[in-house]
Order: structure tokens, then sequence, then C-alpha cells
């Protein structure tokens, strides 16, 4: 769904346009707390734990924004000792033109946010995921010409529900009047980018990732 949201077309659209200068990195974090038996979240064979839940974000955008596959990951996981889900996943993605970094953990206190670096300036988007479908959101860009971000200026996007969004565009490629937003080879693409980060977590090494397919 985030692959239609105004905001992220927006800083699809200043990195285009050379705002802030090669993309060399990206990190981003995202978390909540739940802990639950019963959720799907909670079972490791259902596919539960942070990484296949809200790890599968971040990655996304990296990709996306750097227009690229991964080259080879590494990654760190903390495991529930009770559900054997990881509850705490940091990555790291080396492209062939920058480098990604995140976090994301099911049992921390609620937070995301993303921040893409470039060498003459910076973009830091503050509700990349859970955009709220009923009030404006905002992305900011700074060229760091005053330390503290003092010197970033704020781009207000509209209202937007970026489900319905994605539904729409959905319903017009069943129409055969348009595409969906996001292509199944996509899809098989960031899953290959997280078995990698799986696989590093187990061997403690770089892994490289096994598709080169966008």
């Amino acid at each position: 769904m985030v692959r239609t949201h105004p905001q992220w077309k927006e800083v699809e659209r200043l990195i285009a346009y050379d705002r802030i200068g090669p993309l060399r990195l990206i990190t981003g974090h995202f978390s909540y707390y739940r802990r639950d038996p019963s959720d799907i979240r909670s079972r490791a064979e259902w596919g539960g734990g942070a990484l296949m839940d809200i790890g599968c974000y971040p990655i996304f955008i990296a990709r996306w924004m750097f227009g690229a596959e991964p080259i080879d990951v590494a990654a760190m996981l903390d495991r529930d000792p009770d559900f054997g889900i990881d509850r705490l996943t940091s990555g790291m993605l080396r492209f062939p033109n920058g480098q990604a970094v995140f976090t994301c953990g099911a049992q921390l206190v609620p937070y995301q946010r993303v921040h893409l670096y470039g060498e003459r300036g910076r973009v830091e988007v503050e509700i990349p995921f859970n955009a709220p479908p009923d009030a404006p959101c905002r992305i900011f860009v700074d060229d760091g010409s005053i330390l503290g971000g003092r010197s970033a200026t704020a781009i207000d996007l509209p209202v937007a529900d970026q489900y319905r969004l994605q539904s729409e565009r959905f319903a017009a490629a069943v129409r055969g009047t348009g595409s969906v937003p996001v292509s199944v080879e996509t899809a098989v693409g960031n899953m290959a980018v997280i078995d990698a980060l799986f696989r590093a977590a187990e061997s403690r090494r770089w892994e490289p990732v096994g598709t080169s397919r966008r």
C-alpha cells in the first residue's frame, strides 16, 4: 500500500529530480509491541515475527528508492524464548550504489521513521508506513546547512487513504484499465531479501541475495 501513497511518490520525485544529490544511504525503523500467543504474528510456523511482518516495508522502500536489488545482506536477530519468533531484527543491505540499514521490532515501543541521505541533502518521512487515512502527512527536506535539522523544510501532503488507493489500482488492473503498483516479481524479490537476512543471522556472515529480479 505504501507504493500508492502520495508522500512516497513525492520522495521518489525528489530523488529523481536530484533534490538531495545521489542517494547513498537509507535508514529505517518500524516497531510495535504485541505479545499474544494466539496472534499469527506470534507463530513461527505461520510466518510470524518482526522481519516477515514489518521488516518487509523498509526492505521494499530501499529496493524501490535505489531502483536496484541488494548484492548481499547481513543481519542480527533476537528471538522470543517462548514463541521462537524474531522479536527484534537489524538488517544491513549493500546495493550497487549505496547502503540501507533498518531495525524492526515486535516487542518495542511503537515507532516508525525513514531517512534517505544523499550527497547534498536528506529526506525524512515522518509516518512512512501507517500513514493516517484521515490526516495530512509531512516529509522533511534538509540540506544540512544548520545542525539539529533546523534547516529542514516541511512538505505537506494531502489526506490520502493508501489502502483505498491500493484497492482502486488493483480494481483497475482487473478491469484491464490499469496496472498493479507492485508486481509479482517485486514481491518475489522482497522475499528473496528476507530469506537472505534469515540466512545471514544464522551464519553471522554476509549472504548473497538469491535473485536479481525486480
